[in-house]
């Protein structure tokens, strides 16, 4: 078992779902229960899904929460570019959060090979 609060990993999530959030009150009420929402899932799995493995008994099973993490990961990274391809956000808005998503996605793959 991990403490999670000792995981910059989750740290750094953490503070990407704060963001991601801080965004979303911006968009638009009609994006709300479509994109909108799919974005905060996303968002709020990957801390979710770090602490949940870190919480396990294996390493292996620490692993496999880290690889579905990383898939949330992916798929924020996806509609943060949609929002943008779509113009329901800037690129200035959306260009650092894609960025904090290929950070994380590069700390997972790098906690795996270490556990």
């Amino acid at each position: 078992m991990h403490k999670i609060e000792d995981l910059l990993i989750w740290k750094k999530s953490i503070e990407l779902v704060k963001e991601v959030y801080l965004l979303c009150s911006k968009i638009s009420n009609d994006e709300k229960f479509g994109i909108i929402s799919q974005i905060k899932r996303s968002s709020v799995s990957i801390p979710s899904n770090i602490a949940e493995g870190a919480g396990r008994n294996t390493n292996n099973e620490f692993k496999h929460f880290l690889g579905i993490a990383n898939g949330s990961c992916y798929e924020l990274q996806t509609q943060l570019i949609l929002l943008k391809e779509l113009n329901l956000i800037k690129e200035i808005e959306a260009n650092p959060l894609i960025s904090q998503c290929v950070e994380i996605q590069k700390m997972i793959y790098s906690l795996k090979l270490k556990i």
